[in-house]
């Protein structure tokens, strides 16, 4: 459970605006399941409302999708996909701040905290 959070965590970091547009033409099943179960996840640690559920979830799946396409995008160039991955996590951080509550944040802050520190091995 820890992994799949820490897993879930980890990508759920990598967001963008910049390619909303395309990234909502790219949702399959697979990205709707992996965002409903990051949603959950993120709501039993930091008890969202109801409203704040369905946002989070909205930028969760916008998030796995870009996360897809800039994987697809730039396969061929690991500095740039580093690179873009990077600015995907910033985005996705500003954004899920904007729908949290600051104390919601500090424990999201502090179980991905959390899960990054038990995996690094």
């Amino acid at each position: 459970m820890k992994n799949t959070l820490y897993s879930l965590l980890l990508v759920g970091a990598f967001f963008s605006t910049s390619v909303l547009a395309t990234a909502a033409t790219n949702d399959t099943p697979a990205v709707a399941a992996r965002a409903k179960t990051l949603t959950r996840q993120i709501a039993d640690k930091t008890r969202l409302s109801e409203g704040q559920y369905v946002k989070v979830k909205q930028l969760n799946l916008r998030m796995l999708s870009e996360v897809e396409n800039v994987k697809k995008q730039l396969a061929a160039d690991p500095a740039a996909l580093d690179q873009r991955l990077a600015e995907v996590q910033d985005h996705y951080e500003w954004d899920l701040a904007a729908i949290l509550w600051p104390r919601q944040m500090a424990v999201y802050s502090e179980a991905k905290a959390s899960m990054t520190a038990l995996n690094v091995r």
